[in-house]
C-alpha cells in the first residue's frame, strides 16, 4: 500500500506584480510536501506584511521537508489562526487570504490536505479534468450560489474583490478544508486571484496540463 512517503512531487513556482499594479502583495512557499499561496490586502507595506506572515509560519512549522508525513486538519488550522494573531498584532488594517495543498497519509494512504479562506483558489487536473477544489470566500461567490449572477457576471462584477473571510484584520480565520486521494499523475494549481481573475479557466487548464506556464500558439478560447 502506497503511502505519502512514496509519492513523488515535482513542482514549481512563480510570482509577478502583473501590469496593473506597482507592487507584488502575494507571497508563496514551495516546499514539498506544503505548498501555499497568500495574497495580502491593505495597502502594499500592510498586505506584503500580511502574506509574507503566513509564508513564514508555515515556513517555520515542521512542516516544510517532512519525509511521511502525518498532519492533521487541526495542525493545518492552527498554523493559520497563529498566523492571523500575528497579522491581527503586527500590522495596521491589514489582512491576507490563503490557500494551499498539504501531502499528508490518511488511513495509511497518500492525500492532499487542501485548504483555503478568502479567494485564492486551488485547481486540480486529473484524467483531463479541470476543476476547482476551493470554494470562493466572497460578495460574488455568495451572489452565484443564490442565483442571482453567473460565474461569468461575477469575473467582471465590480464588487468581485470583496471578500468575506481573510486571515488577520480581526477577522473570523475559519478556513476551509478537503481531502482528496493523491493519484498517480495529478497537477495541483494554486494561485492568487492575480492570476484566476484575470485570466479564463480554459486558459488556466491548458498552463495546468501542459505544466510549461505558456499558452500554445494554436489553442483557441472558448470564450
Amino acid at each position: 500500500m502506497k503511502t505519502a512517503a512514496d509519492v513523488v512531487v515535482r513542482s514549481g513556482h512563480a510570482t509577478h506584480v502583473g501590469h496593473r499594479r506597482e507592487a507584488n502583495e502575494d507571497a508563496l512557499l514551495c516546499a514539498d510536501p506544503v505548498f501555499v499561496v497568500a495574497d495580502g490586502m491593505g495597502g502594499y507595506a500592510g498586505g506584503a506584511d500580511a502574506s509574507r506572515i503566513i509564508i513564514e509560519t508555515f515556513a517555520a512549522s515542521r512542516l516544510p521537508g517532512l519525509s511521511f508525513p502525518e498532519v492533521t486538519v487541526e495542525e493545518v488550522s492552527g498554523l493559520l489562526q497563529a498566523a492571523s494573531q500575528r497579522i491581527t498584532e503586527e500590522t495596521l488594517a491589514a489582512g491576507s487570504t490563503a490557500t494551499g495543498a498539504v501531502l499528508v497519509t490518511c488511513d495509511g494512504v497518500p492525500n492532499w490536505l487542501v485548504f483555503n479562506v478568502g479567494d485564492s483558489r486551488t485547481y486540480l487536473i486529473r484524467d483531463g479534468e479541470f476543476g476547482q477544489l476551493t470554494t470562493d470566500h466572497s460578495l460574488v461567490q455568495m451572489w452565484v450560489d443564490a442565483g442571482h449572477i453567473t460565474r461569468e457576471e461575477a469575473r467582471i462584477h465590480p464588487r468581485r474583490n470583496a471578500i468575506t473571510r481573510s486571515l488577520g484584520r480581526g477577522q473570523g480565520d475559519s478556513a476551509d478544508f478537503t481531502l482528496i486521494h493523491a493519484l498517480p499523475g495529478d497537477r495541483i494549481m494554486v494561485c492568487s486571484d492575480g492570476l484566476s481573475g484575470d485570466v479564463a479557466e480554459e486558459y488556466l487548464s491548458v498552463i495546468a496540463a501542459t505544466g510549461t506556464g505558456t499558452i500554445p500558439a494554436n489553442f483557441t478560447s472558448l470564450n
